[in-house]
């Protein structure tokens, strides 16, 4: 953890020393270059001695929770670079000003000095303590860390017992505790019995706790008699090659081969030898990294015998290298497998039914899954929960169930200890070994993902994140590294898609191209996680629970519900960095004035759906404030000092009634997300559903800008789109006939834009598109208003045929059929027609868009007839058609969608329904509709 705090705080001293912050020291403190190179050498020596600090602590994350010494140590590490930390923002909020305040100070003998060199003064003071503090910390782990940092009790072999103790705990497990495998071990059984002779790899994936070991060891107990010889080895991150190697031979050989004084090329040459004319089975359980299982898989020789290497892994880029067809996923129990295994456990005595419940009696209830268990039926509910609580993990169910097992077997009694299983999960030592399966994953993060980790555990069980709102939020803290020449939005995805692929994070859905959409965090590794942010001060969560309080020392803090006013609620705010609400009923009148005047360091500022309607000027005293959300509050205007937060990064107006942005607005050049939107028609049917904001002259001084979500569209504004040439997102709203022609010209300056709305300012515009947009990157692509015949034609050609995956049209009054244009769009997935359409007919020809997965048709007015020819959109998901008033027969050729899982009919007549109802192609498939009011 306290590698985390340092890497931020390395981080934050790296921006105080770069040039932009390096010149502006220079220019403001000209006349003090001595003090101010001093200054400036001291942090780079402390940045030097924070990183030699970080790699060690990184070498040693992996230690004895019970080192209460080195804890103490670890402790004042993370006090020290906190300090730093804050010591680096009041030097950026010094160096940043652009003029001396002009007060002065009088001292004592009558000496006056600058406001602003007592400041550089007072932060050299600070850096001096912390150096000393450094200097104590070095001495104290050079004294007394060393004492617990040996024999047994060191990291290496802490860690190694751990793991093996882990296995063995799995391996042991009573083929009763085997539920809801059947399908896996089936499939496990067969490839290992394959008449393949060629060695065949083969991978068990799957989160911690999943019962990825129990499964190859029931396995492997059954078929190991079929190998002439066979292994069992526990791999781990810290584990030794050599000693690997010496275990793989021991079990091979049944300890007949002696390897203690071998060399590790002579132990690898045995083993190639002893297995060269063999067939053999070995397991490498809990596999980390893909260079473990590269360099056995190496030694582990080929030989054309039917011989098998199983692993099982948590990291999706190590079960890659199985051999094709041969990785098996391990997923979580059903609902039911997950009872009937519980009850097993918290009720035991099971198997045919009693005679009560034989015969019915009441108190008692039968059958889960396939097994009997009797126990009084008041208790299922709470059985229902508590195995939604344990997420459907094997191992976590069947210590669980231990812990119900021995409480009163009674509501009150199943309640008391429901109501503290957190608590349990966290302090109870008979869970240590689901508290080690979970802890290791997190342990084996890099310092990178770890902080990202656990700031996802601040949010309530089971929230769904957006991709796009938390990527957003880890730049915003600092999280996010840059690497090369991607953009750090692509480098913070590339971090959720790595704790993804190591289980860490559930994937929940995904757009529909594929890219995450939403995540959320397994219940109980956020258990786990809250307790590692409250010791070690990362973060902290808010429920207005009894009893609850909060560190003085928080940095972060992510309310879930607050009923009583902040100043009741918090009692030391000062050195906050995050606040985050979630709750929309809670008071708001004070706690914005209170965060602007107490919290002066704060960075991410997400208040988004509260009762807001002022925005007090104090705001710009935020310095480092970098996230700035509002979003659904009832804010009106933004106050002129807003120009004063040159480190802001996103700023969310969504939803919000502000007509024009100040002026100052101009200042912020940092800006990457700006989003300024109010919706009118929620259903998006109207031509003018949104409306935009308006942006003073000169926003072209927003050179970084990436998201512009959404301009009103005038003369003066479009004329300064051009300037924003690192534009990914841009919907424009209110566009005029006299203002396409700048725009068209601006859109050609984007090269990176990805997405595309542009709206017209009433239904007679018309959109004039009468050549290719030459934005080789555009994805997304939504027109609102008229478009002129031809324009289509004109428009998709050249890049966008290839790149375009989505495409809205809406009140284009096309009288032609577009979809001979469009169907060139050959990796088109998303497809909808509102109002776009005034022809009779469409049909969709055979080979026409063969990725398209949803097509929507809406409010065509005039449309009778819809042909859909057998091989057209052979990937079609889903089909709305809504509002279609002349069709009157269920289009011809549905049938052919055979890939088809939702068919939604919107606003139909009663008469149509019937006929839909008797149509013999759809009866099977599964469709909706809603009746014209």
């Amino acid at each position: 953890m306290e590698d985390i705090v340092i890497l931020l705080a390395i981080k934050k001293i790296g921006i105080a020393l770069a040039k932009v912050a390096t010149h502006q020291a220079s220019a403001k403190f000209a006349k003090y270059g001595t003090q101010l190179l001093e200054l400036q050498g001291s942090m780079d020596r402390h940045v030097r001695e924070l990183r030699v600090m970080h790699d060690v602590l990184c070498q040693s994350a992996i230690r004895n929770p019970n080192d209460a010494i080195y804890e103490s140590w670890l402790e004042g590490v993370r006090k020290v670079a906190h300090n730093m930390e804050d010591m680096v923002d009041e030097y950026l909020h010094l160096v940043g000003h652009a003029h001396d305040i002009g007060c002065c100070f009088y001292l004592k003998k009558g000496l006056k000095k600058p406001r602003s060199l007592l400041a550089l003064k007072c932060i050299a003071f600070t850096l001096k303590e912390i150096e000393k503090d450094l200097s104590h910390l070095s001495e104290t782990r050079r004294h007394w860390v060393p004492l617990i940092n040996s024999g047994d009790y060191s990291n290496s072999n802490h860690i190694l017992k751990r793991s093996q103790d882990l296995a063995n705990i799995s391996r042991s497990l009573d083929e009763e505790d085997l539920v809801g495998v059947d399908e896996n071990r089936e499939k496990l059984q067969k490839l290992l019995a394959s008449d393949i002779l060629e060695r065949s790899v083969i991978a068990l994936l799957g989160m911690g706790g999943l019962g990825k070991t129990a499964l190859a060891a029931n396995v492997y107990r059954k078929e190991m008699k079929n190998f002439q010889c066979h292994a069992w080895v526990s791999i781990s991150q810290t584990y030794s090659k050599e000693d690997v190697l010496r275990n793989i031979i021991k079990e091979l050989s049944g300890d007949k081969v002696n390897t203690v004084d071998m060399e590790i090329t002579c132990v690898e040459e045995t083993l190639k030898k002893f297995l060269k004319k063999r067939k053999y089975l070995i397991i490498l359980d809990d596999v980390w990294t893909p260079e473990a299982f590269t360099y056995l898989s190496g030694v582990l020789i080929h030989n054309d015998k039917g011989s098998r290497l199983l692993i099982t892994t948590r990291e999706k880029c190590v079960a890659e290298l199985a051999s094709s067809g041969h990785t098996l996923t391990v997923q979580a129990l059903p609902d039911d497998k997950a009872l009937d295994l519980f009850c097993k456990k918290a009720f035991p005595s099971s198997g045919s039914p009693s005679n009560k419940a034989r015969e019915g009696l009441p108190g008692y209830f039968d059958r889960i899954g396939d097994t009997y268990h009797e126990f009084p039926a008041e208790l299922k509910p709470l059985a229902v929960d508590i195995v939604s609580k344990c997420k459907s993990l094997p191992l976590l169910i069947v210590l669980v169930g231990g812990l119900f097992r021995v409480c009163d077997k009674t509501v009150k009694g199943w309640n008391k200890m429901k109501a503290q299983l957190s608590w349990e999960l966290i302090n109870n030592s008979s869970l240590d070994h689901i508290r080690n399966v979970l802890h290791l994953s997190f342990i084996y993060l890099p310092t990178h993902l770890k902080s990202c980790f656990l700031y996802c555990s601040l949010f309530p069980e089971d929230y769904i994140f957006r991709r796009k709102q938390l990527v957003r939020l880890w730049i915003a803290e600092g999280f996010i590294e840059e690497r090369g020449e991607s953009t750090v939005e692509e480098v913070a995805e590339g971090y959720l898609n790595e704790l993804i692929d190591r289980s860490m994070l559930q994937l929940v859905d995904r757009n529909i191209d594929g890219r995450i959409k939403k995540i959320r965090m397994h219940d109980i590794l956020r258990e786990l996680a809250v307790d590692l942010c409250k010791k070690n001060c990362f973060g902290a969560t808010y429920e207005n629970k009894r009893g609850q309080s909060l560190e003085t020392d928080v940095r972060r803090l992510v309310v879930h519900k607050l009923k009583e006013d902040i100043h009741q609620s918090f009692l030391s705010i000062h050195r906050l960095r995050t606040v985050i609400t979630l709750d929309n009923s809670m008071p708001s009148s004070t706690l914005l004035p209170v965060l602007c005047k107490k919290s002066r360091y704060m960075t991410v500022l997400e208040l988004s759906g509260l009762p807001i309607e002022k925005i007090p000027d104090a705001i710009g005293d935020l310095f480092n404030l970098r996230y700035l959300g509002l979003r659904n509050s009832k804010v009106k205007m933004l106050p002129k000092s807003v120009k004063k937060l040159s480190n802001l990064l996103t700023l969310d107006l969504f939803g919000c009634d502000i007509p024009e942005l100040p002026r100052g607005i101009m200042k912020l050049k940092k800006l990457k997300h700006l989003f300024a939107e109010k919706i009118i028609d929620p259903h998006w049917r109207e031509l003018a559903c949104c409306s935009g904001i308006r942006i003073p002259n000169g926003f072209g001084n927003l050179t970084n800008l990436q998201t512009l979500q959404a301009l009103e569209a005038c003369e003066d504004s479009v004329r300064y789109l051009r300037e924003l040439t690192q534009l990914r997102r841009l919907r424009l709203w209110n566009v005029k006939g006299i203002n396409f022609e700048p725009i068209l010209d601006s859109l050609a300056q984007m090269q990176y834009l990805s997405f595309l709305e542009v709206n017209a300012s009433d239904v007679d515009e018309v959109l004039s598109f009468n050549a290719p947009l030459p934005m080789p990157n555009l994805q997304k692509l939504h027109l609102g208003g008229g478009l002129a015949a031809g324009a289509l034609d004109e428009l998709f050609k050249g890049d966008m045929e290839k790149t375009l995956y989505s495409l809205i049209l809406r009140w284009s009054k096309l009288t032609e059929d577009p979809l001979l244009s469009l169907s060139r769009l050959s990796n088109l997935q998303y497809l909808n027609f509102s109002g776009a359409y005034n022809g009779k007919k469409l049909r969709f020809r055979e080979r026409w868009f063969p990725k398209l997965k949803v097509l929507y048709l809406g409010d065509l007015p005039r449309l009778s007839q819809l042909k859909i020819d057998q091989g057209t959109m052979v990937c079609l998901e889903k089909l709305y058609l809504t509002n279609l008033k002349r069709m009157m027969e269920v289009p011809t050729g549905i049938q052919f969608l055979s890939t088809l899982q939702y068919l939604e009919f919107g606003e139909i007549t009663a008469d149509f329904l019937v006929l839909l109802q008797r149509f013999p192609a759809i009866k099977d498939k599964c469709w909706q509709h809603t009746l014209r009011v």
